[in-house]
């Protein structure tokens, strides 16, 4: 498959779009009308994202993801993913190969918004991790805590999101193949 797939070995490695270091205070997003990488907004507090975080390419969260998520819709965005590297990954609008663990189910003002959990593929530390029981349950709290709080307002008080659910490997291929399902149908003519 070339890089305008899912992956590489779908559902056992696939890609992921970079759009957001570690190291960054602003919210890139690749703009759908132009294909480029653009701010989106800066982050609402000092937290910094704990990994390089994007999407899967050819997918789209629409009704197949809501289905899994008991939601009544997708967030209409492709399938978020956060991947894990003992290296730092400080460099985004680039494609990694990485192995899906498991995800939160985040819903955003009611939207499913599922965030994929994975490691890069061959990554010396990570590299061998199958299930998300395979990491250190501290990691999956920095993630879990950096997105129920990456949006609230603290002027406000609003928190629009939650996390309904943390799952496992199985659960993640289970959304991966919803999203690129619901892309195909989404473009159809897509290949």
């Amino acid at each position: 498959m070339g890089p305008g797939q899912a992956g590489l070995e779908i559902p056992e490695i696939l890609y992921a779009y970079v759009e957001i270091t570690p190291f960054s205070t602003l919210k890139y997003e690749v703009d759908k009308a132009t294909g480029y990488l653009k701010v989106d907004r800066p982050q609402r507090s000092n937290a910094l994202p704990p990994c390089a975080y994007g999407f899967v390419p050819r997918t789209w969260c629409k009704d197949r993801v809501a289905a899994i998520a008991g939601t009544t819709k997708g967030d209409g965005d492709p399938l978020d993913i956060c991947v894990l590297s003992e290296r730092p990954i400080d460099q985004s609008d680039i494609l990694l190969g990485c192995r899906a663990l498991g995800g939160l189910l985040m819903v955003d003002n009611n939207e499913a918004d599922d965030k994929i959990i994975a490691v890069l593929d061959q990554d010396p530390i990570w590299g061998d991790a199958r299930e998300l029981t395979d990491l250190p349950p501290a990691l999956i709290d920095r993630l879990r805590h950096y997105f129920l709080t990456y949006k609230f307002d603290v002027r406000t008080g609003k928190q629009p999101v939650t996390i309904d659910a943390v799952y496992g490997a199985e659960r993640a291929r289970s959304v991966l193949a919803a999203a690129m399902a619901d892309y195909v149908e989404g473009y159809s003519g897509a290949s």
